[in-house]
Parts: C-alpha cells; structure tokens; sequence
C-alpha cells in the first residue's frame, strides 16, 4: 500500500496490536500521511515491536520510528515487572484495574507522539484506545483524551500559536467485533499483529491472557475466521 507523501502529516501510535493497526487504516483512509510511532517500553510481550514495523509498512506509513522509553525501570505492571500475567479472567467493571495496566503509559506514548508532531508540522494524533471492550485501564477512557488534548494544546508551542493539536481515538466507542469488521473493510490483515500479553519470540499468542480473550470474543462475535497464531496446544 503507498504512502500518500502530499497529504496531511499525522502520527499514528502503532503498537503491533489489532487496535492500532485498525487506527492506522482509518487514518490513512482519512486521507492522512501517516507516521507510525511505536514505543519500547519494557514490555514483555516484545514480539508486538516487530508486529508494529510490519503493520507500519503494510498499511502504507511514511515512516515508522520506535523510541525506547525504560517502564521496566519503575515496574507496577505485570507487563513491565516480575508480575504473573492473569489468565481466563472475567472482563472489568470501571473500577477494576487489573494488574497488567502499566503506569502511566498512554500518558508517556502520547507525549512522545506529541513531541514528534510538533516536529514534524502535523496537527493530528491517532491513538487505538477503546473504552467498551477494555481492561478498564483509566487511560482508555474518553475523559483522559480529552484531558490530554485540552494539555497538548497548553503545552506546545504549536498549541498556543493557534494551530490546535487534535488527538483522535477513532475506537474509543467500538466493540471488539466493531474493531474486527471495521479492520476487514479496510483490509487489514489481522495475521500480522500481535495482541497477547505473552506472546513468545514468534508472537504466538498464549490464548488465555485478557488479551487473548478480548481479542478472541471480538473475532466470534463479528463472525470472522479469528486469523491468531497461537501457540500449540492454547
């Protein structure tokens, strides 16, 4: 898929899972030129990276840039420390944060994409938060976008210019299975990203973290073939 280097810059948060890769897509058929930024943070489930940067070139970023950021270093996540990852547990309610929200992450990638925008002239930020079928991470919710754009545009040079930062969270009111069909019609290949929390060198998915049953409850209930390497036996 070509990039589109005359349109309108946009950094894309890209992750390697199947909700940016879907953000991705929307932005680009928005009709923006998209930049892809994912960010290493520690994470266990280090597979996602080279999910990312193949997410990146298959939907047709500009660029793709990962910027290290230490989170291991603090820890608090079962994502980020010697934590045991949860499995087949029951979805939260708003006020159960599970142990594999990471402190202050979205926080951190937001500003790091902030940052590059503003470097880069480009007045848009895609992130792939979704408050409906989350973990209930407080930084999936709506009010925490709207906080952050409300800062993004008091804190930037940009911002208080008059060239208003816009952070969009094109899923923010998706379903999973809204997630799936949406990726579908955009034509993305839901193969090539890496949602699980433990996913092993290859990215094969374990089958029984939250994510993996977020991920496999979106794919049942659009009807859609779930396309996940798993691990034998998961």
């Amino acid at each position: 898929m070509m990039a589109n280097r005359s349109a309108a810059p946009a950094v894309v948060l890209v992750s390697g899972g199947m909700d940016s890769a879907v953000t991705l897509a929307i932005a680009r058929a928005r009709g923006f030129a998209c930049h892809a930024l994912s960010v290493a943070y520690g994470q266990r489930h280090a597979s996602e990276l080279a999910a990312a940067a193949r997410v990146a070139a298959m939907l047709g970023a500009i660029g793709h840039k990962t910027v290290s950021v230490d989170l291991r270093s603090i820890g608090g996540s079962a994502l980020t420390a010697d934590i045991a990852v949860p499995e087949h547990i029951d979805l939260h309610g708003e006020n159960d944060i599970p142990v594999t929200y990471v402190p202050a992450r979205n926080t951190i990638m937001l500003a790091i994409a902030l940052g590059w925008a503003e470097t880069l002239g480009a007045s848009d930020i895609f992130c792939g938060v979704n408050a409906v079928d989350y973990s209930g991470y407080p930084d999936c919710r709506p009010a925490f976008i709207e906080a952050f754009e409300r800062l993004a545009n008091l804190a930037t040079k940009a911002g208080v210019e008059g060239h208003a930062v816009r952070v969009h969270a094109p899923l923010i009111d998706f379903s999973k299975a809204d997630i799936v069909s949406e990726g579908v019609r955009l034509g993305v290949d839901f193969s090539a990203t890496v949602s699980c929390y433990r996913a092993d060198a290859g990215g094969r998915a374990c089958g029984h973290c939250d994510a993996c049953v977020l991920r496999a409850r979106g794919f049942a209930d659009a009807g859609i073939v779930d396309p996940t390497h798993y691990v034998p036996g998961a």
